[in-house]
């Protein structure tokens, strides 16, 4: 071996032109089988049978209208939230932040559910509660939003501490002004005029998400700001070369995301958990991320992933209680199939290139 191929690495990657659509979805459905194959191997070792595991993960979630609803109420956070970062990420502005941004969005929506559910009728409550929930959401956002577009400040571990700060508030009030029974640590519960009306046995929550969908992909796809998010997320030089003003825009676009966050913790603490308490957010912000990479930021794609993943969710709890499963092994499945679902997009974008096949090719 020469000089010259010992400077040629083993690997490398490099990034693929174009892929046809065909391919793309023989890599997607592909990373699936080998996320299943790979799911098996912690069944065995604890002597279950994975063919069994799985049947009782899709029972678990859908086979009955009861399940099918509890599922449905996992998901409507999740999509709710995928579509409120999609527009960040279009952009990329990483926000890490959703988990804080739902949580103030639900603070502010339980402080007029327990001081004004007895002053307001029903409807104008729920959706002054929304409001309240969209505008503290947003100016929370608007916080690293504005460092960022002024300092340059790094957007992602600044989302990501504020989301500790909106834990820390909601931990004060759970112990101080709004607790509940001295002592408990714990804030009421919502009156019956400060929750959200159920449609089909679920919270209305998912026909508001819905609505989102289709606003998101409108406001992405066919207006001014949406374009001007997508000119941001490809260049940023370009952008101001083309009169944009960028520290503007991405002020504008977190208060976006982070009220379509808050309106998620109003649906969470309305619809779902009729108090609030620390947790409230219950990994959201977080999940969600995974939705919206993994539908490639598309609004309508979100839909099938966010009930995947709900599905997950939902059949991994029932694995533990039908076949006294641990958690742990639960979650390593769970995580699995998702590190397959995230890998394919890579492969999708990338090639490996290997050096003997290399030099094959430059020969020939």
């Amino acid at each position: 071996m020469n000089a010259a191929e010992n400077k040629i690495p083993l690997v490398r990657l490099a990034k693929r032109s174009e892929m046809s659509r065909r391919n793309m979805w023989l890599i997607r459905v592909g990373s699936i089988v080998i996320a299943l194959i790979l799911g098996c191997i912690p069944m065995l070792l604890t002597g279950n049978s994975p063919f069994e595991a799985y049947g009782v993960i899709i029972s678990g979630s859908v086979s009955r209208p009861v399940y099918l609803k509890q599922t449905i109420r996992t998901a409507i956070p999740l999509l709710g939230c995928a579509l409120a970062i999609a527009p960040c990420f279009k952009m990329k502005f990483w926000n890490i932040g959703a988990e804080g941004q739902i949580t103030m969005g639900a603070v502010f929506a339980t402080y007029f559910a327990l001081y004004w559910s007895d002053k307001i009728p029903h409807a104008l409550l729920l959706v002054i509660m929304a409001l309240s929930g969209a505008l503290a959401g947003g100016i929370w956002a608007a916080i690293p939003a504005f460092f960022k577009a002024k300092w340059n400040t790094n957007e992602t571990l600044f989302t990501l501490m504020m989301n500790y700060i909106a834990i820390g508030i909601v931990a004060w009030l759970q112990g101080g002004p709004w607790e509940g029974r001295k002592g408990s640590q714990l804030i009421p519960m919502f009156s019956d005029s400060a929750r959200l009306p159920t449609v089909l046995g679920v919270n209305c929550g998912w026909i508001i998400v819905l609505v989102l969908v289709v606003l998101m992909y409108i406001y992405m796809n066919k207006t001014k700001q949406g374009y001007e998010i997508a000119v941001i997320g490809d260049s940023v030089n370009t952008a101001r070369y083309a009169g944009m003003n960028v520290g503007w825009i991405i002020i504008r676009t977190m208060f976006i995301s982070g009220a379509i966050s808050g309106v998620v913790g109003f649906i969470i603490v309305s619809g779902a958990n009729f108090t609030l308490y620390s947790g409230v957010a219950d990994g959201v912000g977080f999940t969600s991320i995974t939705v919206a990479w993994l539908s490639q930021l598309n609004s309508f794609a979100m839909i099938a992933i966010s009930m995947i993943l709900a599905i997950l969710e939902k059949g991994s709890n029932t694995l533990q209680t039908r076949m006294e499963v641990p958690a742990s092994i639960a979650d390593i499945i769970t995580g699995i199939l998702l590190f397959c679902m995230l890998s394919c997009e890579f492969f999708i974008n990338y090639r490996l290139i290997f050096r003997h096949k290399e030099k094959k090719e430059a020969e020939a």
